[in-house]
């Protein structure tokens, strides 16, 4: 790794969004011929860093420097003029055009009469394609081309353009083991002739293979620069979570496991995948859960939760594998089949996917209730105000108006409307992914005795959450996933955090806790 000054420097940056700063006054450097991972669970302000280098948000406070030179990035076009060039995660590409289109786009070379000259084009491609090791027809579509090589495409075109820096938005999403490889080898490529690579990833072992410094963030603020082979894997996964583990450890009762393990003597499991996986999204990976038991999913963002509670929900269709209901084998078309069986999925993302917000508290809870009957079944509007004012009173919704606009509630609200609309159904499994994230320390209580009640009266659950220690305090059982596979499935017998996150952080489970 080089010596030389820092080709990017970030002294104080801050950012502000109405009601929240995203981040608040964090430094941050980049050296040429070196890859920097960006490390932060949801929420660190990851993102929001590489827009403000990148030009998309402008910086409310502090001093971006590239090459030395203060700079204000108007937009994305002038920091990649800067040399700054990239890849994020959701690829900005163009399937129905070729490869070469796609990467030359804006940049085509040009006949003396201002034509593109596509043979130079091509040729340029196909160069830059047999640079990288790459094996792509630059004449294809892009379409015809797997998620994996249209992200191998996508860094074609940023690193088309010689770029000083390049960043790397979550690269490996969809790679498997032979393309992460692949990807990895150009990444080694870049390094040695002196591009700076900012790489982030929720995959500690491909962070650990690839980085030579670490910048962890959470909540906004700078925890601190390491050295990969100073800083435990363990002791990353405490940073990023911002948790002292062992004050954590007991802080509230818990499901004790010995009440439902005893009871499940020779019963057939509600729901049993077996092998289930995707590709791209979570390995064959093996689950039971049982009657009126709570299943924990733990595991870092990215390790592969809501991939699976998607293909347990039906919202995804699995590539292989097997999922079994009271025994009898199932293939959930999507998530109404698995309404019907009684099954319903609860998605992280409350807003886009949960709440609609121009709807009433009554029209929410009614929702999938209806959609379950079919729309020609109009369920009556007396029945409509018994069933919202029920769940009202029972879950402590707030303000107690049925008639209320789902966008004017809190967000502890509402969930437990989103909550209350799945216990509408009478459902038999309830996936709750992420039903605490953004909500206060009062109504995430609210909302946990709620699970641990419904659970008691023989509800069987799968909760998800990131929060480690509540997943420890409500859980019969914990799932531990780790870079989409399953690497623990651990009874709560006094199950700690720090047990948790040893597995979490090297996918080792050598205390005989299964």
């Amino acid at each position: 790794m080089t010596t030389a000054a820092p080709v990017v420097q970030l002294t104080g940056v801050t950012v502000a969004f109405p009601g929240v700063t995203a981040l608040d006054a964090v430094d941050f450097r980049l050296f040429p011929g070196e890859v920097h991972s960006l490390m932060g669970e949801n929420g660190a302000g990851k993102s929001t860093l590489i827009k403000a280098l990148t030009g998309v948000n402008p910086i409310d406070a502090g001093r971006i420097e590239v090459d030395g030179h203060t700079v204000s990035f108007a937009s994305t076009a002038e920091a990649q003029s800067a040399g700054i060039s990239t890849v994020y995660q959701e690829l900005n590409l163009l399937p129905n055009l070729t490869v070469t289109e796609n990467v030359l786009l804006g940049r085509e070379p040009r006949h003396r009469w201002g034509g593109i000259n596509w043979r130079a084009a091509r040729q340029h491609t196909a160069e830059l394609l047999t640079s990288m090791h790459l094996d792509i027809d630059p004449t294809s579509l892009l379409a015809d081309h797997s998620p994996a090589i249209q992200q191998l495409v996508a860094i074609a075109r940023a690193i088309a353009v010689r770029p000083k820096v390049l960043v790397l938005d979550e690269p490996t999403s969809s790679l498997d083991n032979d393309e992460v490889s692949e990807l990895f080898r150009i990444i080694s490529r870049l390094r040695e002739s002196g591009v700076a690579i900012l790489f982030i990833s929720h995959f500690l072992e491909q962070v650990y293979a690839i980085s030579d410094r670490l910048t962890v963030l959470r909540d906004g603020r700078l925890v601190g620069e390491y050295l990969p082979h100073e800083l435990l894997r363990i002791d990353l996964v405490q940073k990023m979570l911002g948790k002292d583990i062992t004050v954590l450890d007991g802080i509230h009762e818990r499901v004790e496991a010995s009440t439902i393990e005893d009871d499940l003597e020779g019963e057939v499991p509600l729901v049993t995948a077996i092998g289930l996986s995707r590709r791209g999204a979570i390995e064959p990976i093996d689950l039971k859960v049982y009657q009126g038991e709570i299943v924990g999913i733990a595991g870092l963002l990215g390790s592969g939760r809501t991939e699976l509670a998607r293909l347990l929900g039906g919202a995804d269709r699995p590539d292989s594998g097997e999922l079994l209901v009271d025994g009898d084998s199932q293939r959930f078309s999507g998530p109404r089949a698995a309404l019907q069986q009684r099954i319903a999925y609860a998605s992280e993302n409350r807003r886009t996917e949960g709440i609609i917000g121009d709807l009433t508290v009554r029209e929410n809870i009614v929702l999938a209730l209806q959609a379950d009957l079919g729309w020609l079944r109009r369920i009556p509007q007396s029945q409509q105000n018994e069933l919202a004012t029920s769940y009202i009173q029972a879950m402590g919704i707030t303000p107690a108006d049925p008639d209320a606009l789902m966008s004017t509630l809190s967000g502890g609200n509402q969930q437990k409307v989103l909550l209350a609309r799945w216990l509408a159904i009478a459902p038999r499994l309830l996936i709750l992914d992420e039903p605490t994230r953004g909500i206060d320390i009062g109504a995430k209580a609210e909302i946990q005795k709620l699970v641990t009640d419904l659970a008691a009266n023989g509800l069987s659950v799968v909760f998800i959450s990131a929060e480690l220690e509540e997943v420890v305090r409500i859980s019969n059982r914990v799932a531990i996933l780790r870079e989409r596979r399953k690497v623990g499935d651990l009874l709560n017998h006094d199950l700690t955090v720090d047990q948790l996150l040893a597995v979490i952080a090297d996918g080792s489970n050598d205390d005989g806790l299964e």
